[in-house]
């Protein structure tokens, strides 16, 4: 049932917890494990980030290892230098197998940003139907932090959950997150879902404290587990309805005549919609990007081409260069096709707790991963393999159920969105 949040707290009380979080935020580290190294020429140049020394080992013991992994097989392409792949951290995986076939510091906690909508996804998109409607209460959208990205949902207005879904996808609006998070009982009990559903997934990089990737304290996940909560959602068709939408209308004001109006709305996702100085990506098929003050930029995608899918995951290149993090994605797609059969594996996703290829499963047996089977306990949950079928044509038949409304590829005006603040994710 939908829940409406507390406005009880008074002025004085607010100001108050506000003075606290800034004085956590100021002795908080918001990287866990990140070492600092002094430049090298010993000037004031400000500290490079190292990854710690060991690092998680779910999934195979040489990711939990700082550095580049990979097993080159004789006439296997090399891997673009590090110039061309400044991320902190990265990973290339079959978004069907779950083989891992190159990796960067991929159990590297780090700010997620927006990314962190698709755990989001995972835990709420499942609860209510797309055509259930909802009317958004002023105390909805409080909370959201300042310079939050927005999709323009308005107080008072009634919406579908398909509209809100469209609007966590594509603008990545906090708005509609908070405004699902109400529908599921309040932001509190949302986060503690979010938290619970990471521990099904097996992704122990990954803390929880906003539920929409907004910068907080102690807030991090990693490439790794970002791909766990991908590949987990793409087993869902309305999350790959979602993630794969270039283009939509989406609801605006009523008109004096009582009409209701609607505004485009295009993705974020620039391998997916394009931009001025970047090609959407031959065969993307999603999925969720982010950018924050703390986080830099971050990406994950799925790509397909032929039978073969791969999902990529970057964290926070090093290069600030305009569409960055979406250039070195590229970059991996285009290897990791290209090596296609040509590498040993060097570690593998885990399923959830309790699934065949979970820790523990016949999977785990089978990849030899006796690592992840040590770290981790196997108990309840389970999980399904996607098909080329879901992420393909399965797309295309339900953008097609929709084709009035939504529009691929296709131009558009963007919605409203939120102010660019020094620590609010902004596409």
């Amino acid at each position: 049932m939908p829940t409406t949040l507390s406005t009880s707290a008074s002025p004085s009380a607010v100001r108050t917890v506000a003075a606290l979080a800034s004085s956590v935020l100021l002795v908080s580290p918001l990287l866990a494990g990140t070492a600092y190294a002094a430049p090298a020429d010993g000037g004031q140049q400000p500290k490079v980030p190292v990854p710690p020394a060991k690092m998680s080992q779910v999934g195979g013991d040489r990711l939990g290892l700082p550095g580049v992994q990979v097993q080159l097989r004789a006439g296997a392409p090399e891997l673009p230098d590090a110039k061309e792949l400044t991320a902190r951290s990265w990973i290339v995986s079959d978004a069907e197998t779950g083989e891992v076939l190159a990796a960067k510091n991929p159990h590297w906690q780090l700010a997620p940003a927006s990314t962190l909508k698709m755990l989001f996804a995972d835990t709420v998109l499942p609860k209510f139907p797309k055509t259930t409607t909802y009317k958004v209460k002023p105390a909805d959208l409080a909370g959201m932090g300042a310079g939050s990205s927005l999709v323009g949902i308005k107080e008072n207005l009634t919406y579908t959950v398909h509209d809100l879904w469209l609007g966590v996808f594509l603008r990545s609006g906090n708005d509609a997150v908070h405004t699902l998070s109400a529908m599921n009982g309040g932001t509190a009990a949302t986060v503690k879902e979010m938290q619970r559903r990471a521990v099904e997934l097996n992704a122990t990089d990954t803390h929880v404290v906003t539920p929409d990737g907004y910068d907080a304290p102690g807030q991090v996940s990693s490439a790794y587990d970002l791909s766990l909560f991908a590949r987990a959602g793409l087993r869902n068709p309305d999350f790959r309805e979602y993630c794969s939408t270039a283009s939509a209308q989406f609801p605006g004001d009523l008109g004096k005549d009582g009409k209701r109006a609607t505004f485009g709305i295009q993705n974020t996702n620039r391998l997916l919609s394009g931009d001025y100085d970047i090609k959407p990506y031959p065969g993307i098929a999603g999925v969720k990007n982010g950018s924050t003050t703390n986080a830099g930029s971050t990406f994950t995608g799925v790509a397909q081409h032929g039978n073969r899918k791969l999902l990529v995951t970057v964290m926070n290149p090093e290069k600030k260069v305009h569409n960055e993090a979406y250039r070195e994605a590229a970059r991996l797609f285009d290897w990791g096709f290209a090596a296609d059969g040509k590498v040993e594996p060097v570690g593998r996703l885990v399923g959830p707790k309790g699934s065949d290829d979970g820790p523990g499963g016949s999977g785990a047996a089978k990849n030899g991963d006796r690592q992840a089977q040590a770290a981790l306990d196997a108990a309840g949950g389970s999980g399904m393999p996607w098909t080329a079928l879901g992420i393909g044509a399965g797309v295309v038949a339900l953008l097609g159920a929709v084709a009035l409304v939504i529009r691929r590829r296709r131009p558009v005006p963007d919605g409203p969105r939120g102010r660019r603040g020094s620590r609010g994710d902004r596409p």
